[in-house]
Parts: structure tokens; sequence; C-alpha cells
């Protein structure tokens, strides 16, 4: 069997997604090498801000070569309602010292929420809460990047 180019594995990443709300974060993790990206949690935000120690657990314990945040837009491509606090946020994880990249986010809650709801139909789930559409929409929002990244690269 040949060998698999080095060069091959360096473009490997394991990313972490966010997709901000007010009282929530959905974070969901990814990898460059499979396109995929599973939910991993919900993290608070409340009047004190993000909680960036359960953050700081999530990125020593997954070591993301890169952030993404999802960049809330209007169907128009105007900015959504939420877009300063996002841009805030994404000033605040500048202090992990990694690249940090925005997606747009139109409608990541909708598909979630659909994808939830068609895997209970299915039987394969139970209750849906608001942090499971949380988490979800994180996993939509990073399979967008590296959908992107992926289709950039075969350009």
């Amino acid at each position: 069997m040949p060998a698999t180019p080095e060069s091959d594995f360096s473009s490997t990443e394991t990313i972490l997604a966010f997709d901000l709300g007010l009282r929530r974060i959905g974070v969901a993790v990814g990898q460059t090498i499979t396109g995929s990206a599973s939910p991993l949690r919900v993290v608070t935000n409340g009047d004190s801000g993000p909680d960036f120690k359960t953050i700081s657990t999530l990125i020593d314990e997954w070591q993301p070569a890169r952030l993404i945040v999802g960049l809330p837009m209007h169907a128009d491509g105007s900015p959504g309602e939420l877009q300063s606090h996002v841009e805030g946020f994404v000033r605040e994880l500048w202090r992990y010292q990694l690249p940090v990249a925005t997606v747009d986010e139109r409608y990541t809650s909708l598909e979630a929420e659909a994808a939830l709801k068609n895997a209970r139909a299915a039987g394969s789930r139970g209750r849906i809460s608001k942090e499971m559409v949380d988490s979800a929409a994180a996993v939509f929002i990073a399979e967008r990047y590296l959908a992107n990244r992926l289709s950039a690269a075969a350009r």
C-alpha cells in the first residue's frame, strides 16, 4: 500500500465552533480530516458574560488549531441583531492566541431543530431541549466552515 504524503497530515486540524446566544453558547468540535463535527455542550452566557473558565477547559481538552464563531446574518445578508455581541466574543477569544474565524450562521438553529426533530421522529432521540438545539447549531457552524475550507482547497 502506498504511503500517504505527509502534507496531507499537516492540514489535519481540530476546530471548536461556537453558536453564541445571549444566555447560552452551543459548542461543537470538528475535524478537517473527516469534514464533520459533533456537539460537545452548552456554555452559559449570563450578565457577567460567557463562562470562559469552561471554554478554557474545552480548549485545553481538545487542543483546537482554530476557533470558529457563527456570525448572525439576516436572509438578505445584512448583519443580525447579535453581530456586536459576536464581535465582542471574537475579541475575547483572542486571549487563547488561536486563529478565530467567523462563518455565516444563517438558519443553523432552524436546521439543528429540524435535524433533532427528525431524529426524535425516528425514535433515536427523546425530548429536545434548547441546549441540544444550541450545540447542534454549533455543529452546523463547524461543518459550514469545514465545507468552505474543503471547497477552497479544491479550487
